[in-house]
């Protein structure tokens, strides 16, 4: 068989494999997941999540789905735990131990210790009758019939059941909580996904002096300020320091298509007297909407009616909005 044959078809087996577990993992969704996510709602502690091996690199991103959507959640190693790390878990924490075979003895030391502390102590485990299933207080069964390696050994299809009911107990808390995306925003301030929930438009405009004419300057004074302020706009205003209009790079070049002479021409006779605006209270990601809707690459920023400066497409690409 050649290589690029084999690699295929282990790759389309490996995807059958776990797609078919899935597909049955909706049957563990039962009353005992219903009490863990109650159980874990009602606490006045924390979720602490155990495990190892393979379950404990799941377990950390477990932590890291629960922390970030309003539980606070930490991760315990279990071969740690017996040599002191125990004095992690407070009175009124909840622990979710998780384990393929249930039966491996670094959880066989921790599971009576953990039922002598009294607290609420959830499995989940690929096996029903295993020693952790028999020995905690609620079990999520990840039943794995088939891991999908072809020696049918590496953590795979386990890892992955694992990874999805984790993801399940996170969405069902966050659920109960009314988690909303302000609420998200709060605990995701850095990155891309954060700025589209809280960046506004008024902290990129502070960024730029305002472009500004008066609706009787030259055409050579639109074009010094257009060049000075680097924003392919100028902004064009009355006597009484009323928004008149905009004129852009794009505005200049089709005048020069059709004018001979320029020397004769003010801003007023060349602007756009229906510019496109913004308030500054706006989320950046919808001045992003607004330019991609118009296909337009700058907005004239306002606070109620006053006008206090512009941004540029290339403000919302720096912000790793686009």
């Amino acid at each position: 068989m050649k290589n690029q044959d084999l690699i295929y078809q282990t790759a389309i087996e490996t995807i059958r494999i776990e797609l078919a577990a899935i597909k049955k993992l909706p049957d563990s969704i039962n009353e005992d997941f219903i009490n863990s996510v109650h159980s874990i709602f009602k606490s006045e502690g924390r979720l602490v999540v155990t495990g190892i091996g393979k379950s404990a690199i799941v377990g950390q991103k477990i932590v890291a789905t629960l922390n970030s959507t309003g539980t606070p959640s930490l991760f315990m190693h279990a071969a740690d735990a017996i040599h002191g790390d125990l004095g992690m878990i407070q009175k009124d924490d909840c622990v979710l131990c998780l384990s393929k075979s249930g039966e491996t003895p670094e959880i066989k030391i921790l599971v009576p210790l953990l039922k002598n502390m009294g607290n609420t102590m959830i499995a989940m485990v690929a096996v029903a009758n295993s020693y952790l299933a028999k020995n905690a207080d609620y079990v999520l069964l990840t039943p794995t019939e088939r891991e999908a390696d072809p020696n049918n050994l590496a953590p795979t299809t386990s890892t992955t059941l694992q990874m999805i009911m984790g993801d399940a107990i996170a969405t069902s808390l966050l659920a109960l909580k009314g988690f909303t995306r302000s609420h998200f925003a709060k605990l995701h301030p850095g990155g891309a996904l954060g700025k589209q929930l809280y960046l506004r438009v008024g902290n990129l405009v502070e960024k730029h002096d305002k472009p500004i004419v008066s609706e009787n300057a030259s055409i050579r004074q639109v074009i010094l300020e257009i060049t000075s302020k680097r924003l392919g706009a100028t902004v064009v205003m009355n006597n009484q320091m009323q928004l008149v209009g905009v004129i852009t790079d794009g505005d200049l070049r089709r005048m020069l298509e059709k004018q001979d002479s320029t020397a004769d021409l003010k801003a007023k006779n060349i602007m756009n007297t229906h510019p496109r605006t913004i308030q500054k209270d706006e989320l950046a990601v919808n001045a992003l909407e607004m330019m991609r809707t118009h296909n337009i690459t700058q907005l004239v920023v306002l606070d109620n009616l006053e006008y206090i400066g512009m941004i540029h497409l290339h403000d919302l690409v720096k912000e790793g909005l686009l």
